[in-house]
């Protein structure tokens, strides 16, 4: 049986180096049968797989993950099934954040226990609409509060580029993880968040690994697809495509995935995924997941190592990239802009339950 890898967030606190990732249990994914849910998150935790991430914004899905936690609670403690850890997030709506108060931050994180039926978040992670709106310092000031009332046990943030994780840290607080995007096809956290990161042992957590699907055996000599696209989702990587330099050259990436892919018996989206586990300061990578149809083949994802040879061919085909360029997270911050449109600004409601 395939050993899930884990890794060690901060001192007494490991997570897998896979987490299954639940937005597509988002409301916005389509119905969701909460009993096959409840079953494919056992199979995740059965199989080694025991680390969740979830947000307050993702309709449902703390809720539904608290359904499993409680339900499994008795065979957790009897040792039949290992202790899972959730990872949530604190997402304030961008018309809030011009008047954010502490309360507004506590009634979030409150919302988030409530829903997952716990004592204590094990890790929640900011995220931050709009630095020209300033307070971001401020509200993880509150989530550390909050912590210290022992709320919360471990503090992170999500999508924050180099100046303001710097800022974060030099006011002090301690940030254990950053949750970007990173990927064959994006190699943004490389222009320096890669470095302060290692410098302050904070991991990275990351997601679009996969680029939402489309790093895969199913894309390989297909043709470009034309709007309107299937999804939001893939909308969202195809554009991460064009940056990167258009299809042609994806395709040239996608094939020397494939050649890996055959050398190592494993499929495009694997290599794609454990190039990106091995690279530097990263603790794990996040894979979305509604159902467990793909678990057998995720949890292959340490059957293999890629080596040097491996790494430098991807990086050969990496250095004819003419993007995405700049910092984590800049391109969809940038307002009017191509990746800013398909964005939500108000999916988080704190008076919700």
């Amino acid at each position: 049986m395939t050993r899930i890898e884990r890794f060690e967030l901060a001192p007494e606190y490991t997570i897998s180096r896979a987490i299954m990732g639940g937005w597509q249990l988002a409301g916005g994914h389509g119905p969701v049968d909460s009993e096959s849910a409840l079953e494919h998150m056992r199979l995740y935790v059965q199989a080694g797989i025991t680390t969740f991430d979830c947000a307050d914004i993702y309709t449902g899905v703390e809720a539904l993950i608290g359904q499993f936690v409680r339900r499994q609670a008795r065979p957790m403690r009897d040792g039949s099934l290992p202790a899972v850890q959730v990872h949530t997030k604190c997402v304030p709506d961008l018309d809030m954040l011009p008047t954010l108060r502490g309360q507004d931050i506590e009634a979030i994180v409150d919302r988030s226990l409530n829903r997952l039926g716990v004592e204590r978040l094990d890790l929640v992670q900011l995220h931050w609409w709009d630095y020209a709106i300033g307070g971001y310092v401020e509200a993880l000031g509150h989530l550390e509060g909050m912590q210290k009332k022992g709320k919360i046990r471990h503090l992170g943030v999500t999508n924050f580029d180099v100046p303001r994780l710097t800022e974060i840290l030099e006011a002090g607080i301690d940030i254990v993880a950053n949750q970007v995007q990173y990927s064959a096809l994006d190699h943004r956290p490389e222009q320096g968040m890669v470095t302060l990161c290692q410098r302050h042992g904070i991991s990275l957590l990351c997601y679009g690994t996969v680029a939402g699907g489309l790093l895969s055996d199913r894309y390989l000599g297909a043709p470009e697809p034309r709007e309107p696209l299937e999804n939001r989702s893939l909308l969202k990587y195809k554009l991460i495509v064009d940056d990167f330099g258009g299809w042609s050259l994806f395709q040239d990436l996608l094939a020397t995935l494939g050649e890996i892919g055959q050398k190592h018996g494993v499929s495009i989206a694997l290599v794609a995924s454990r190039y990106i586990l091995q690279k530097a300061a990263v603790g794990a990578v996040i894979v979305g997941a509604r159902d467990a149809r793909h678990l057998p083949e995720t949890v292959r994802l340490f059957d293999f190592s890629l080596d040097a040879d491996d790494m430098s061919a991807i990086a050969r085909v990496v250095q004819e990239a003419s993007g995405p360029e700049g910092d984590v997270y800049a391109l969809e911050r940038i307002k009017g802009g191509k990746h800013a449109a398909i964005m939500r600004y108000d999916l988080n409601r704190p008076h919700e339950p």
